[in-house]
């Protein structure tokens, strides 16, 4: 057979079961959650701030960075709410790479799963405990969403996943907020379709289990930008780019409309630096238009404690620099928040 199978891995439960989260923990995530519905629903005129590393890939320097982050959000919390950006599964184009803390816990060791299901669950609680920020993770696996599913107050569907059906009948059964990516394409007809069908009530097989979901009203889109067929990156956070999103969500009953505005990817042509200019222009463009205003509700930005990224096993590491893509630094990063909080 292809397939070998090295070990058979503990269910949901019993992972949650050995690693619970505290009662203090829970009471957070309940007023996070309040908070975040709140802002897409449109109760709260709060703007979102998603932001951190391309790939959380070390606890000590992403927990380093949650720490800086929880002190900037006590003096921008009238206006601004920041989502720590902890992804821990990284979809790779060609497959090659590093795959994220659940393939690796250790990036210069070998794959362990059974490892990397503990340490992403150990790394969400431990910034829930210490910062009492509610992070972000990336649903790249959604049979593994289970595992982290009291601990996660967002969730993002990539560019590559979100056409996949069973991403989509997932998402269908969260109660917090998830971000559809427009495809690498750039289709935005895609992207809405991915919502819609988040937005829908499903039954569908799940961890092998017949399940009803409700629906997710709180499904909304991501503009990340395309790539075209010759592999050029196509922006799409112009304010031509919003008032087209705007006449398209006009077309659809869905609920709750809304745009969260990733400043890098194809939006920057990975060109970190951009995403300060980017963010920039997105929060002008919301300004200027009454109707985006509402419909904007965030940013997306990938940011570490270093500029830039590094090459794993190449020199020795540099402490806070990503091993993914390249992010902007964090005193450029501090600075875009202050800069975010005088437009609001």
């Amino acid at each position: 057979m292809s397939f070998h199978f090295v070990k058979k891995l503990p269910i949901p439960a019993e992972i949650k079961k050995q690693y619970p989260l505290s009662k203090e923990a829970i009471e957070k995530k309940i007023k996070r959650d309040a908070e975040l519905r709140d802002i897409f629903t449109g109760a709260s005129k709060k703007f979102l701030v998603i932001i951190g590393p391309c790939s959380a890939d070390n606890e000590a320097s992403v927990m380093d960075y949650v720490h800086r982050l929880a002190r900037v959000q006590k003096n921008v919390e009238d206006r601004l709410l920041l989502i720590p950006r902890i992804y821990t599964a990284k979809p790779r184009t060609t497959g090659e790479g590093y795959k994220g803390m659940i393939h690796q816990p250790d990036s210069a060791k070998q794959p362990d799963m059974l490892a990397g299901l503990v340490a992403i669950r150990k790394l969400h609680m431990r910034v829930l405990d210490e910062t009492g920020l509610t992070s972000a993770d990336e649903m790249l696996y959604p049979e593994n969403y289970w595992y982290l599913a009291d601990i996660l107050s967002y969730v993002a569907i990539g560019a590559r996943s979100v056409e996949d059906q069973h991403h989509r009948m997932t998402t269908s059964a969260m109660d917090i907020p998830a971000g559809m990516k427009n495809p690498t394409s750039g289709d935005l007809s895609v992207m809405l379709n991915s919502v819609v069908a988040a937005q829908a009530k499903h039954t569908f097989i799940y961890r092998g289990w017949e399940v009803n979901s409700t629906g997710n009203p709180l499904a909304h889109v991501i503009l990340r930008g395309a790539t075209n067929k010759h592999g050029n990156s196509i922006p799409n956070y112009h304010y031509e780019d919003l008032i087209r999103l705007q006449h398209m969500y006009d077309e659809r009953d869905l609920k709750n409309p809304a745009v969260i505005i990733d400043a890098n990817h194809s939006n920057s042509n990975k060109q970190y630096e951009e995403q300060v200019r980017i963010v920039d222009e997105v929060m002008h463009s919301r300004n200027l238009n009454p109707r985006l205003k509402q419909l904007i509700k965030g940013v997306m930005i990938e940011s570490y404690l270093e500029p830039g990224n590094q090459k794993i096993g190449i020199g020795q590491p540099v402490y806070g620099k990503s091993i993914t893509d390249p992010c902007l630094g964090w005193e450029d990063s501090e600075k875009l928040i202050y800069s975010i909080y005088d437009q609001c």
